[in-house]
């Protein structure tokens, strides 16, 4: 099962990665990476998304086809649109996505 965790690592190394690799790229910041935040949240928008916070830029993105609903990230929201085509990340996405709302679900149930 795919954590929200697994994708913070994932997009971390998927942006250092992206960078070092740059020819332009004197030095890579990847200290500024170590904070990188990935979540939902069903109280602020009910269409499937997702998070994203780099440093202090904070943007949601829509899981169907990762277009910005919201915020802006600046230089790294080039990456989020390459990494969230890679293979796979869109499916651990609907994952955390359909677990979510079985949460929430389950949490209204109870009340």
């Amino acid at each position: 099962m795919a954590t929200f965790k697994d994708l913070e690592d994932n997009l971390k190394n998927y942006i250092i990665q992206e960078q070092s690799d740059a020819h332009n790229a004197r030095t890579v910041n990847a200290a500024k990476y170590n904070n990188i935040k990935i979540w939902m949240d069903l109280t602020k928008y009910t269409q499937a998304h997702f998070f994203v916070r780099v440093s202090i830029s904070e943007a949601v993105f829509a899981l169907n086809d990762c277009s910005k609903l919201n915020g802006g990230l600046g230089y790294e929201e080039r990456f989020i649109y390459k990494w969230f085509g890679r293979m796979g990340i869109k499916d651990k996405f609907i994952e955390l996505w359909n677990d979510v709302e079985k949460t929430r679900n389950k949490h209204e149930e109870e009340v």
